[in-house]
């Protein structure tokens, strides 16, 4: 039976600049659509009449066949330049961190000003950012494709519910439905193949695929590292203290690793849409603290799976953790990289700290059913010390608001995240 294809929310934004002269940049871990994403924008461009399918070229570098056409830059080349005419021609390059030099390749293709949009896809950030970024400044817009978010998980399964995950007052029962489907998506997460299979057994099997394929293609075979089983480890013991402070010496002592393999392996584990680190937020250096990180997983399917655990979430011990996981990352799926976290010395805690220019918001999450409108000591200390206009408390059961000093404090459901923010 052919799989629903899903129309990412990221899709629009691409659209939006497939006109623009800079060449499109679509980044993001392996399996997460990409190359459909390449097929829809292929289909957009034809039913809009935008361009015509002799004008569409598309390579996938996975395959050597595509991949020998790009051993020459001047080849390359001459290629185009014989396709070329008084069209535009779209010239679609999957996998582009496998061309040698990727950078200056594709730097000196554009500098020759043929009538050529390039859109090039890559599932290292790592190697794709070090070949292209900085000799394609100025030249390229960068769009990250993560699994789905929430909202595309559910839409995925009902279109119907999907809409009310964006509307405020919804019944009781659609509430149940919603919050039913979230504990589905933080055990099996949000990789398109995985969220749309329904048998459990099949889940599991496509995520040991996806972190196999992970392991072999991005980890040994493009960033070559020889210690794979070293780097292995290593994901396993984070995968075991999801949202806990990093301290890369007891990492290091753990693991049996150095403390720059451990900096060197967790900074590869971001650069390929692993994990996400968020730092402490802080103004006075002598209370709060302003050293270790937190670590996160983009996506919690493929945390559960690199260590086997997949048990019913309302009767985990780390349902809390899974929690907070699931709100770093639709917070980091919707751009909110300016996260951090909060705590004192004297253990005052607030689990995220969105920053921006005009506000900073703290959000608390409890993996707990409040009866009423609750409110923890952390938050009730970072209120008094920063007066933040308004705060979250995400929760599994109260809705409703109330006002500490000036702070308005709204206590919501946690997939509420998705239309708030």
């Amino acid at each position: 039976m052919e799989q629903k294809i899903i129309k990412r929310t990221i899709f629009s934004q691409i659209v939006s600049h497939i006109n623009e002269p800079e060449m499109t940049m679509i980044l993001g871990p392996r399996q997460t659509g990409k190359t459909t994403l390449l097929a829809q924008l292929k289909n957009y461009l034809l039913e809009n009449k935008i361009s015509q399918e002799k004008n569409i070229l598309i390579f996938n570098l996975d395959f050597i066949s595509d991949l020998e056409l790009f051993k020459s830059q001047a080849e390359f080349f001459n290629y185009l330049k014989s396709r070329t005419g008084e069209e535009k021609l779209y010239v679609f390059v999957d996998e582009a961190q496998r061309v040698e030099n990727a950078g200056v390749f594709f730097k000196g293709i554009y500098d020759k000003k043929l009538p050529v949009k390039f859109v090039l896809t890559g599932s290292s950030s790592f190697e794709l950012k070090a070949k292209l970024s900085e000799p394609l400044t100025g030249r390229k817009m960068i769009f990250t494709v993560y699994p789905f978010d929430f909202y595309e998980y559910i839409l995925s399964k009902d279109e119907h519910l999907a809409e009310l995950l964006y509307l405020e007052d919804i019944s009781d029962y659609d509430k149940k439905s919603l919050l039913n489907n979230l504990y589905g998506f933080m055990n099996y997460g949000g990789y398109p193949r995985v969220a749309l299979e329904e048998n459990e057994e099949r889940k599991r099997q496509l995520l040991k695929e996806i972190y196999s394929s992970y392991i072999e293609k991005d980890i040994i075979g493009l960033l070559r590292i020889k210690n794979f089983s070293g780097y292995a480890k290593l994901m396993k013991i984070i995968a075991g203290q999801i949202g806990g402070l990093a301290n890369y010496h007891e990492l290091s002592q753990t693991a049996g690793l150095s403390f720059r393999t451990i900096e060197s392996y967790l900074e590869i584990l971001e650069q390929t849409f692993v994990i996400g680190r968020i730092t402490p937020f802080f103004k006075n250096m002598r209370k709060e603290l302003s050293k270790m990180p937190k670590i996160y997983f983009i996506d919690s399917g493929l945390r559960n799976s690199s260590i086997n655990s997949f048990r019913n979430l309302e009767t985990r011990e780390n349902e809390g953790a899974l929690l907070e996981n699931y709100i770093f990352s639709a917070l980091t799926k919707k751009k909110k990289e300016n996260l951090h976290f909060w705590r004192t010395k004297d253990k005052s805690e607030v689990d995220f700290i969105i920053e921006n220019s005009e506000e900073i918001i703290p959000m608390e999450v409890k993996a707990v059913k409040l009866s009423g409108p609750e409110i923890t000591r952390g938050m009730r200390n970072f209120i008094s010390r920063y007066n933040p206009p308004k705060a979250f408390l995400a929760n599994l059961s109260y809705r409703g608001e109330r006002t500490v000093d000036k702070t308005k404090v709204n206590f919501i459901l946690p997939y509420e995240i998705e239309r708030i923010f």
